[in-house]
């Protein structure tokens, strides 16, 4: 059916198209149906919403996630409903957890890319991986389809360094920190980064209150040509496409399967173009794993990451509270400044980067054994890795110098009696943070006056509450009251 095009300002989260109910019902068309939507030589395919209102009945209207994947989005395209994935029959005749090929994978991600699989088979697809215990092979060609059906970026150097943690650590800000003390040794570091999903910031979140985080690959490549590294959001630049659509349904289903886990991160290390790569592994209470997996995590990142061409080195580190006291976009950002420019810095999210700098450092061969974090040190206390993280930031069109403002709003939540920090519950602390409005208003957070085994009197500061809205303050006041992260006792 030709209908003419129409752009809302709706973000959706994925490719919709809005048909009104009279037209679908010709085309024999339901609300979640994928359809084909053809333009010249080129077809889109997208997920159907139906409406009985806001568009006429020869219109199409275009979600923003649709709209950016199309060049032309004004005059009329042809709606049809579009033929069943191939990769549906691959997911059908899984039975008994029969491992998929490497030429099924392929297929099945390229289909995810390209929006031709439901949420609901995309969930199973998941739930494959969370109850068959894939092995080291499908893993592997797990990694490798990712890859396979996404960009990825090559470069003239010898050594090109990365990391990545695993998340769950509210404020755990070590990335700007790292990359800079590294870059300025000379060490290649293309970093990118994340977005928050469940989260208060990430990365991308917290670089992006001073600086633009959405690069094409060939402006990528000019900061680090310029500057050695980069410090930028990766879902702009098409690289392992395919994972940011798992993880956004992995979400939903509230799991983490160990092959996705795995295959995600290193599929995004080999699209940029890593040669070496440090993970961290934040375990304990109130972290993504206990112990025992971390430790299972770090055997298969390392044997893995070796037959994929990696180098991958593993770090266990604590993760039973937040790193820093600063959580939400420009509150990190703002400690991570502490840190570079020596200004009183937090002393554990201080320490934290200089351990994960260190090991870098000993991994590229810019020290001996045993010397990573002296180097690292001698480096952030000099000032120069302040002067590298602006160098950074200048080139991919920021200011170090920029203002960071303060929210709004604040409220400061005091000690209701005396005693010691037992606990801080780090989901909670997450979840309070984006009801104050993390990540999307970036001077919203909150500010933890006291960590884990420090002692607090009756009536001094434990948090203050930031928020650009003061209905999200009020929100966030009765969260923090209801559900109490932070246990003293």
């Amino acid at each position: 059916m030709r209908l003419k095009l129409r752009v809302l300002k709706i973000s959706a989260g994925k490719p919709v198209i809005f048909l009104h109910e009279s037209a679908a019902n010709k085309m024999g068309i339901h609300t979640g149906d994928r359809v084909a939507i053809k333009r010249n030589r080129d077809t889109f395919v997208a997920v159907a919403d139906l409406v009985q209102s806001f568009i006429k009945k020869d219109e199409a209207a275009m979600s923003e996630e649709l709209a950016s994947s199309m060049k032309h989005t004004k005059g009329f395209v042809e709606i049809l409903p579009s033929e069943i994935a191939e990769s549906s029959f691959i997911l059908q005749n899984q039975k008994g957890c029969k491992e998929y090929t490497l030429k099924e994978l392929e297929k099945i991600m390229s289909d995810i890319v390209n929006n031709l699989l439901t949420e609901a088979e995309i969930a199973y697809f998941i739930s494959t991986m969370v109850h068959c215990n894939p092995s080291l092979e499908e893993t592997i060609n797990l990694t490798k389809a990712i890859v396979n059906t996404g960009n990825t970026i090559s470069w003239n150097y010898k050594i090109v360094a990365d990391k990545h943690c695993i998340g769950g650590i509210p404020g755990n800000r070590t990335t700007p920190i790292v990359v800079s003390i590294c870059a300025s040794l000379g060490i290649i570091m293309p970093k990118t980064s994340s977005r928050a999903i469940i989260s208060a910031a990430g990365t991308a979140d917290t670089i992006e209150s001073m600086a633009p985080v959405n690069l094409s690959i060939n402006d990528l490549k000019k900061v680090v040509k310029k500057t050695g590294a980069c410090l930028v959001w990766g879902g702009s630049l098409g690289l392992a496409p395919a994972d940011d659509k798992l993880i956004r349904v992995e979400k939903i289903l509230r799991v983490d399967p160990e092959a996705q886990l795995i295959a995600s991160i290193l599929a995004k290390k080999i699209s940029v173009g890593s040669t070496h790569v440090l993970i961290d592994i934040p375990y304990g209470e109130g972290a993504k794993v206990s112990k025992e997996r971390g430790e299972k995590l770090a055997r298969l990142f390392s044997t893995i990451g070796s037959k994929l061409g990696l180098k991958v080195k593993t770090i266990m580190t604590t993760g039973n509270e937040p790193i820093g006291n600063g959580i939400g976009p420009i509150l990190e950002m703002k400690e991570v400044l502490r840190v570079l420019k020596q200004d009183d810095p937090p002393k554990d999210l201080e320490e934290k980067a200089l351990l994960l700098a260190g090991n870098i450092i000993e991994m590229v061969g810019k020290a001996k054994k045993g010397k990573g974090i002296l180097k690292a040190k001698e480096i952030l206390y000099s000032g120069q890795a302040y002067k590298k993280f602006s160098e950074i930031i200048s080139a991919q069109g920021g200011d170090a110098k920029t203002w960071l403002p303060e929210a709004k709003f604040h409220h400061i939540i005091l000690s209701s009696h005396s005693g010691i920090i037992q606990k801080i519950n780090n989901q909670n602390i997450n979840y309070l943070a984006r009801i104050a409005g993390c990540p999307v208003d970036k001077a919203s957070g909150i500010y933890l006056h006291k960590h884990i085994g420090q002692r607090i009197s009756k009536g001094d500061k434990l948090v203050t509450i930031f928020s650009e809205s003061k209905p999200k303050l009020n929100e966030s006041i009765k969260f923090f009251n209801k559900q109490r992260p932070i246990v003293i006792q």
